[in-house]
């Protein structure tokens, strides 16, 4: 039986004080949850996030890791670093670093081996841009991500991934696709994951939307049979909104 999972990515937010403080508030609201509880933190704030964390149900994860063990590479943070962090999961392939910082799906490919290979659990993000929607190539641009960002990854490896659908024309601008959109699009996502990997993996794997999830559309997008959590930007830096999430609602 899968279990849900909801993630925060802070992006580029919070001081250690500030860490310190939302990780207290968020705790005793979110101590319940029925769903796995993440939150992806900036580099400098990992170590004062997961002590904060400590013997609660939320884990902390990190925003980007490089592909090489070490070198000049220089910003960069291996996935060896993280794990002497005690970092459990990763973002990889943000629609920010495709963007922003030239990410591509090859380096997406070897960023996943790297933190696969340290031990670490990967959440991989795909996602159309509005040009490309309207041009109705969401589907094959969702699937050529999805297919070359696993591209040599085994089956054992792949249990170790969490998906993220995250329409980059709905991050930070709050447009939201409608429920049945995203739950469509994780089911071509899911799709091409069978095509790899086989059925039960794909049934398997868990699937995430990361387009604006928030307090007021959780409880519809969670209902969807093809979507298993969420990957949420804004609303994660406030207590009471990322528990609003976690603790979502259903009719089932």
């Amino acid at each position: 039986m899968k279990r849900n999972i909801i993630a925060g990515n802070w992006k580029m937010n919070k001081t250690q004080e500030e860490t310190k403080k939302l990780i207290a508030d968020l705790i005793p609201l979110v101590k319940d949850a029925q769903c796995e509880v993440v939150c992806c933190v900036p580099f400098t704030d990992i170590d004062v996030a997961r002590k904060a964390a400590r013997g609660t149900n939320i884990q902390i994860g990190a925003q980007n890791v490089h592909w090489a063990e070490s070198g000049a590479f220089t910003g960069e943070i291996s996935a060896s670093m993280l794990k002497e962090l005690k970092v459990k999961y990763v973002i990889v392939g943000h629609s920010e670093r495709r963007q922003y910082f030239n990410e591509t799906n090859g380096t997406v490919n070897a960023r996943i081996k790297a933190a696969l290979g340290a031990g670490l659990k990967v959440i991989f993000c795909v996602g159309e841009t509005l040009r490309e929607r309207e041009s109705g190539e969401t589907q094959k641009v969702v699937m050529t991500q999805t297919h070359e960002g696993l591209e040599g990854i085994d089956r054992k490896g792949l249990k170790n991934i969490v998906i993220a659908y995250e329409p980059v024309w709905a991050i930070g601008t709050g447009k939201t696709a409608t429920a049945k959109d995203a739950n469509d699009t994780i089911k071509v996502i899911r799709k091409a994951v069978r095509k790899d990997f086989g059925r039960a993996s794909g049934n398997s794997i868990r699937i995430q939307y990361g387009g604006s999830m928030n307090p007021a559309n959780v409880d519809e997008l969670m209902s969807m049979p093809e979507i298993d959590g969420g990957l949420i930007g804004g609303a994660s830096l406030t207590a009471e909104k990322f528990a609003r999430i976690v603790n979502y609602q259903t009719n089932d």
